[in-house]
């Protein structure tokens, strides 16, 4: 086992934040030169959430927070550290984790952003496990927010049809038995960083005039390429994290993976030899909401019922960065 010298961490409590508006695909017909069948036929989404004219990845951010914290038994004075993986936080500074912090009165918590885009909640997994192994931090809550509407360009139909917002929250505690975080693997190849990107808004191309009348703040992807990346690193990260874990491929139970595009997820469970049974797919109603869509299926599948003490569950996602990444959990029981 990955942790055999300390204390596994363990999900206690999942909560999530959506927002009320639904962009539908015949609502982007009116928008874009695409189709509802064509968007289907490509990447299996129906509708994905839109964020409010005042609402913001704090706002969604918050709402899962709190609705994880109630189902741990655990109040806001008690978190000891807030991880918010984002990659459109409210502003860039203050970081959007302090918003999160002021909102849920978590006064005595810790706080910081990750960014690592769509595998941004597998590496937040990553640290909250090294931060309860350390024995400073008990309870953490790590949350997946984002807001993606507000970078993305609705004339674009390579980017404008694949994007939602919404939030995603778990509480992370020290585990007192064998459920928990057994592994992980994480990954980055920043070569190819150009091939999903937001070019203009940081230290390389500031905000001015022209890279805003260019376009620039927007999200530019070249999909067909990153596909069979994607495919690829999401199978062998999955393989290095059930090994670590002393497991193989027949002992998974669940496949959670990031809400891409069906296609991928697809492609990567058959590489993997999981049967479509096993694989939660939310992706139809949500679209692509990054580093939240994991912790979002995660919660959707514990309120089915789906998850057992003691199934083994694979989570695993690829982004921006180029980032991946798997973390393999014996699950528990939610709440106190």
């Amino acid at each position: 086992m990955f942790n055999k010298h300390g204390r596994l961490a363990t999900i206690t409590g999942l909560g999530i934040g959506l927002p009320d508006t639904v962009l539908t695909n015949h609502d982007l017909e009116k928008m874009i030169d695409t189709s509802d069948e064509w968007i289907r036929e490509r990447t299996g989404i129906r509708e994905r959430r839109i964020a409010g004219p005042q609402q913001a990845t704090s706002d969604m951010a918050a709402v899962a927070a709190k609705m994880a914290m109630e189902q741990a038994g655990v109040e806001p004075g008690e978190i000891d550290m807030i991880i918010l993986c984002t990659v459109t936080p409210d502003r860039f500074v203050p970081m959007g984790a302090s918003n999160l912090q002021e909102k849920i009165n978590a006064t005595r918590a810790a706080a910081f952003d990750l960014n690592a885009a769509c595998s941004g909640f597998l590496y937040g997994m990553a640290v909250a496990q090294g931060l309860i192994f350390s024995g400073r931090y008990q309870k953490i809550l790590l949350v997946g927010g984002e807001t993606l509407s507000r970078i993305i360009n609705y004339q674009d139909r390579n980017t404008g049809i694949l994007f939602g917002d919404g939030a995603g929250a778990a509480v992370v505690v020290p585990s007192d038995d064998e459920h928990g975080l057994l592994a992980y693997d994480l990954g980055c190849d920043g070569s190819g960083g150009d091939l999903l990107q937001v070019p203009a808004g940081g230290s390389r191309i500031p905000a001015t005039r022209e890279s805003v009348e260019q376009g620039l703040h927007f999200v530019q992807m070249r999909g067909n390429e990153i596909f069979k990346l994607a495919v690829r690193a999401m199978v062998r990260s999955v393989d290095q994290s059930l090994a670590d874990a002393g497991l193989t491929r027949e002992d998974i139970d669940w496949v959670v993976p990031h809400q891409a595009n069906q296609r991928i997820i697809e492609a990567a469970s058959s590489r993997l030899g999981v049967g479509r049974d096993k694989v939660i797919i939310n992706i139809d109603r949500y679209g692509n909401t990054a580093a939240a869509s994991i912790p979002i299926a995660l919660y959707e599948t514990a309120q089915r019922g789906l998850l057992k003490e003691g199934d083994i569950v694979a989570l695993t996602g690829f982004g921006a960065g180029l980032t991946w990444g798997s973390a393999i959990i014996r699950w528990g029981r939610l709440g106190e």
